[in-house]
């Protein structure tokens, strides 16, 4: 049994020179190989301790003009966007979408690919390629530990040649201002600041107009036909329609906008269970009461009236409004009651004597 006396972990044959079997925990005899050879890996062409200044100052002038490139890209993303973008509906309609994209993603990527090729010329032929240690050190910096950063930077940004080369460092400059205002220029899409638009709604426009022309206050029309409604049409208990101000459709600028904005929900509550909020007793008609159709939850529209509890219900989330008690909460995720519109008759007719008294619709909308 000669395998025996084996010391463990030889490499060398056996005596009858059959190869060893490699034992398990021992070192690899490719320990003191390596994949790769131990030379020093050669500079970029053209980049050295010593650069060549002739051949620098080409690269220099190539790199600067592809930031140039980068700069008037992005200047001609903000000018396109902008100017031409905006002809004929632009890219907020649907005709010159494609023409939009293909003009705003070809300028933004030819600015950022113009970048990043100068700037991929300017480490390869202008910064230097000597060798950087860095030298683990005590957490705390010593003085003489801060100098020599000091002077490290000031040396690596001397071999950069950001210091050196002016026009690389203007024209850098030059196109990154562009592409930090772009962002800013995007947020145009989102459109105009609401203001205090959400705030008022198209009934106190109309309310005001009728009561230029003598009237108490502007008619209800049903949502649908605009036939104008008299008290004696809605006389059945328990009935709920949506309404709207009379006139809205033709005279209203953005009349889809002021619609979403004016629809009501009138409901015939009986009398006797109506109960008016302070200083609203005179806002009803015999138990017909008007409250806003938009939830103030999240915008649903509550279109749900459940006659036997005179609950109006959002289909959304479930918000439930009492109708008999100034449409307050009773169950669901809405914080306040729906808004409230006050009413009062004129020959007849339904009428509007003034805008809702606080912002329809959902409670973040106040913030307009």
């Amino acid at each position: 049994m000669s395998e025996t006396n084996d010391t463990a972990g030889s490499q060398e044959p056996r005596e009858d020179g059959t190869p060893r079997e490699r034992v398990v925990g021992t070192p690899s005899p490719a320990a003191d190989s390596a994949l790769l050879a131990k030379e020093e890996y050669p500079a970029p062409a053209g980049a050295g301790e010593e650069l060549d200044e002739r051949s620098a100052k080409r690269a220099e002038r190539v790199v600067a003009s592809l930031f140039l490139l980068a700069f008037a890209a992005s200047v001609g993303f903000i000018v396109y966007f902008i100017g031409w973008s905006g002809r004929d509906g632009g890219m907020h309609g649907i005709h010159r979408a494609r023409e939009s994209n293909l003009w705003l993603g070809g300028l933004m990527a030819l600015s950022f690919m113009a970048m990043a090729i100068g700037v991929t010329i300017w480490v390869r032929r202008l910064m230097s390629s000597k060798p950087i240690v860095q030298e683990r050190h005590e957490l705390e910096a010593t003085p003489e530990d801060r100098a020599a950063f000091s002077a490290a930077f000031m040396e690596g940004a001397a071999d950069s040649g950001i210091t050196k080369r002016p026009l690389l460092r203007r024209t850098l400059l030059l196109a990154a201002a562009p592409l930090g205002l772009a962002p800013l220029v995007l947020l145009r899409d989102l459109g105009p600041l609401p203001e205090k638009r959400l705030r008022h709604t198209y009934w106190g426009e109309a309310v005001k107009a009728a009561k230029e022309k003598g009237r108490t206050g502007v008619r209800l029309v049903v949502d649908g036909t605009n036939k104008p409604l008299k008290v004696s049409d809605f006389a059945s208990p328990g009935a709920m329609i949506t309404v709207l101000p009379e006139g809205i459709e033709e005279n209203a600028h953005h009349a889809l906008n002021e619609i979403a904005k004016a629809v009501t929900i009138l409901i015939n509550v009986p009398a006797d269970q109506f109960k008016p909020a302070k200083g609203r007793e005179n806002w009803h008609v015999n138990g017909i009461v008007a409250y806003s159709k938009i939830c103030t939850h999240v915008g649903c529209p509550a279109a749900l009236y459940e006659q036997t509890t005179h609950h109006i219900l959002c289909p959304c989330h479930q918000s439930t409004f009492d109708a008999t008690d100034a449409a307050k909460v009773v169950f669901g995720p809405a914080a306040r009651p729906l808004p409230q519109l006050p009413l009062s008759v004129e020959d007849g007719y339904l009428v509007a004597t003034a805008d809702f008294p606080e912002p329809i619709g959902p409670s973040f909308w106040e913030r307009g």
